[in-house]
């Protein structure tokens, strides 16, 4: 995918003296009282901040924070909080823009945050009115928000069709690369482990997803929905019986392309869903009519692992059990571990994966962790996002 980057135009020393518009992620968490919780983002997209600041830039920053409404500003919308934790981080003043639409004063090597974007009339239906007007602020624009990456609003899309350069921020660019790498041109095998509570909420990516890789691990209440759809018991566990044609589908389509969705041969059940409840290993065709399927058993889970290990590219997007119950994560423990010791390219990416990256420590290991949870199933999906699109077509002329 060809775009513009950032770092290449400070290397190129094309940023010294100009006004550089930065569209951030800093989207963080806060408790009622307005304290930041968790600062991640805001610590992810300093190094962006950073090496404009470095280039001489005279540097703008916006970024949206919770769910604002527009042309209502309210104390509660305010990115003031994040410019104080940032300036922490960053070791100066960093002062917050109001009303910066029509014009916004900043020198080279000065940083200013503009006032929560989503505020501004026109921001979410990208209004051309208001792009331009963002357009006009600065000499270039650098998108460094991936999980904005699948909207195309005034603030993410619309200033990067008017701004004079538009490029993409070491955060989006990192991002763009993984997902070329994984999916645009993996390693063979590529194997794909999409799990979750619903097969309608993941339907499109497991048809997508179906038509490329070689293995499609299915885990959660998806994999309860494809063991019913192959005949199998499967108790009381969650699962979308309207959806069986669909799941078999899935499964002719890679059977006609010589790959597999593999069946879990063993499971891990108990009569209630409780992190206190018996957990029972059994095989698949010895569920009970009263069973609650929520692990995949240990022969699964060793036969998957041995599958990750032989993969040359691997996505991940979904634990395949209750990983939060400790008699229910050996699944998803096994797999995390055998992603880890893979010589695979690995990119992963949805809250629930990230959370158990984290519980088992293997974010070292991981090739690359999605940090855009609808941005990142939507490219699952086969959608091009816009942010790819019009960056892509602005470095194409």
């Amino acid at each position: 995918m060809q775009f513009i980057r950032f770092s290449d135009l400070c290397a190129q020393g094309l940023v010294k003296g100009q006004r550089v518009f930065i569209r951030a992620d800093l989207n963080v968490p806060q408790d009622d009282a307005g304290h930041i919780t968790e600062d991640t983002r805001i610590r992810a997209s300093i190094p962006c901040i950073q090496m404009a600041l470095d280039a001489g830039a005279a540097v703008m920053v916006t970024s949206h924070l919770g769910r604002p409404s527009e042309g209502e500003f309210k104390p509660a919308d305010s990115l003031a909080p994040v410019a104080a934790r940032m300036g922490e981080l960053m070791h100066r003043e960093i002062p917050v823009v109001a009303n910066w639409v029509d014009g916004v004063t900043v020198a080279p090597g000065q940083l200013v945050l503009l006032e929560n974007c989503r505020v501004n009339k026109g921001e979410k239906k990208n209004n051309e009115e208001l792009s331009k007007k963002m357009a006009a602020l600065c000499d270039i624009f650098v998108h460094d928000a991936f999980g904005t990456a699948h909207r195309a609003e005034a603030s993410t899309y619309g200033i990067a069709r008017f701004a004079k350069i538009a490029c993409a921020g070491p955060l989006l660019a990192a991002e763009m690369d993984a997902i070329t790498k994984a999916l645009k041109a993996p390693k063979r095998p590529l194997v794909a482990i999409v799990a979750g509570s619903k097969v309608s909420t993941k339907l499109t990516i497991l048809k997508s997803l179906a038509a490329n890789v070689d293995q499609l691990i299915v885990g959660g209440g998806i994999a309860n929905t494809f063991m019913l759809a192959c005949g199998l018991n499967i108790g009381k566990s969650l699962a979308e019986r309207e959806l069986l044609d669909e799941a078999r589908a899935v499964m002719e389509a890679m059977t006609a392309r010589g790959a597999a969705v593999p069946i879990p041969t063993d499971v891990v059940t108990a009569k209630s869903f409780s992190a206190t409840a018996n957990a029972t290993v059994k095989a698949a065709t010895a569920v009970e009519d009263d069973d609650l399927i929520l692990d995949i058993g240990p022969e699964t889970a060793a036969l998957l692992a041995s599958q990750l290990k032989a993969a040359g590219t691997i996505v991940w997007n979904g634990p395949v059990g209750v990983f939060e119950f400790p008699a229910f994560e050996g699944g998803t423990k096994t797999i995390a571990h055998a992603i880890a010791q893979s010589s695979a390219f690995s990119i992963a990416g949805g809250g629930d994966t990230l959370a158990a990256i984290a519980k088992y420590g293997i974010e070292k290991p991981v090739g690359y962790i999605s940090t855009g949870g609808g941005a990142f199933l939507e490219v699952l999906e086969g959608k091009t996002l816009p942010a790819f699109e019009i960056l892509a077509t602005r470095a194409n002329g």
